[in-house]
């Protein structure tokens, strides 16, 4: 080779290095999972996320996906205990008064008011069976509660029209024949709050099934003012491939009409076979759902041994469970004939490996803290934390950790009218916290 063909060769290597320094970095979203980055090596700043993964051979699809940049908003705030002496409670849904509903996982739906009085439980009417007889309730008027293992009354929801009608939603497990599994219910809070009128069931998972795990279930209004329900695989490995399944409810997520009805647009109400009411698949077990500022709505649902996901929900998709996720079994074996990518399945936004074990969740819009407009707040169970993302063009850019100092475990976080966010801890003395800017 004389020089001439030496420099020649020379200058395309010196090309071809510099176009690869120079690439976008948003391209490397496409990188496959056999050359994807390492979590350590994807970020350009401090992960907040630093000990070893549960999965550790396994690498995120893209940048980001995972161990998310470590961030401070530094915000002063105050935290006040406005009620004690719950009993594990699931779900706080603020109220236009500024009150709040809170549901007991023993199956008492009880009002806090806003200064943190504990009423008694709310009392009503058990809904009309198929034989069209009604009869009182022994646990407060509700239909029929199943508490066992992570059953019993769980999320409780206000109609997007309350201020008229003062309807409220609210899911559980209901004790069938042969088992359990996720209803929802509607009913009419009464003027004096002390009773639900109008009780009836409006949608009930099939099948049903014999445990006390992997319920769901959150409960979210649209825009569209549609209902959408999460629902879990109900865990035991029998029923993995029924979340990949459209002739049943388990490991999907609902989209209902108030009145229990099926959308005609949901995405498999005219095939044959597939239950109508389906919105999404490929779920394992979803304890949070909240809609955006622009309409979107996102879940964050329970991995195994590694493998919590945050998704942005998509009309008909497929999100994988269990033949795409990310982290193992209990027992530290693979999870069997799964993968973390396959082509027609959707890629988490984020993944938490080690879990957090995510309830509840919230998108926080108001005036009262500026610095967390547009976060989402999502409570850690096994972490006992208060968990902040900062979300920009569909990736997670950073992530904060709050209240890791009171080690509860966190089973839901809302925002109220006043811009406060407001907590409920998952205890047998469980309580009700008030987050505000520190005076």
């Amino acid at each position: 080779m004389n020089k001439n063909q030496i420099a020649f060769v020379l200058t395309v290597l010196l090309m071809a290095v510099s176009a690869a320094c120079a690439q976008n970095p948003r391209e490397a979203v496409k990188t496959s999972a056999s050359t994807a980055a390492s979590p350590a090596s994807s970020l350009s700043c401090a992960a907040l996320e630093t000990r070893t993964a549960n999965a550790p051979e396994q690498k995120p699809a893209f940048a980001g996906q995972t161990r998310a940049c470590a961030v401070k908003s530094n915000v002063a705030f105050d935290v006040a205990v406005l009620a004690k002496g719950l009993d594990r409670p699931w779900a706080v849904e603020p109220l236009p008064n500024g009150d709040f509903l809170i549901t007991e996982k023993t199956g008492q739906l009880r009002i806090v008011s806003a200064k943190g009085e504990v009423g008694q439980p709310i009392g009503g009417l058990l809904p009309v069976g198929a034989g069209g007889v009604s009869s009182t309730s022994g646990q407060g008027g509700l239909p029929p509660i199943t508490a066992r293992g992570q059953g019993g009354l769980l999320d409780v929801a206000l109609s997007p029209s309350f201020a008229k009608d003062s309807t409220i939603f609210w899911s559980f497990s209901e004790q069938r024949e042969g088992g359990s599994g996720t209803s929802v219910a509607r009913g009419v809070l009464t003027q004096d709050r002390r009773n639900i009128e109008q009780v009836r069931i409006i949608f009930r998972a099939m099948p049903t099934y014999n445990n006390g795990l992997h319920f769901g279930s959150r409960l979210a209004s649209g825009p569209d003012n549609m209902l959408y329900i999460t629902l879990g695989d109900r865990f035991d490995r029998p029923n993995r491939p029924k979340a990949q399944q459209l002739d049943n409810h388990l490991g999907k997520i609902i989209r209902i009409n108030p009145d229990g009805s099926s959308p005609a647009d949901n995405p498999f109400a005219k095939q044959s076979g597939a239950m109508p009411e389906i919105w999404t698949l490929g779920h394992r077990n979803i304890q949070s759902a909240a809609f955006d500022d622009q309409g979107r709505l996102w879940t964050v649902e329970h991995g195994a041994k590694g493998g919590d996901e945050l998704n942005l929900i998509e009309k008909g998709k497929n999100y994988g469970w269990a033949v795409v996720s990310y982290g193992e079994e209990y027992s530290g074996d693979p999870i069997p004939g799964a993968g973390t990518q396959k082509e027609g399945y959707e890629q988490s936004v984020f993944y938490w490996d080690p879990v957090i074990a995510p309830s509840g969740a919230q998108f926080y819009t108001g005036n009262a803290f500026p610095a967390w407009r547009g976060s989402l707040f999502v409570g850690a169970l096994r972490e006992q934390r208060l968990v902040r993302l900062v979300i920009k063009d569909k990736r997670v850019i950073g992530e904060e950790h709050l209240l890791t100092e009171r080690g509860q475990r966190i089973r839901d976080v809302r925002q109220g009218a006043d811009g406060a966010l407001y907590v409920v801890t998952d205890q047998t003395n469980g309580e009700l916290w008030k987050i505000t800017p520190k005076r």
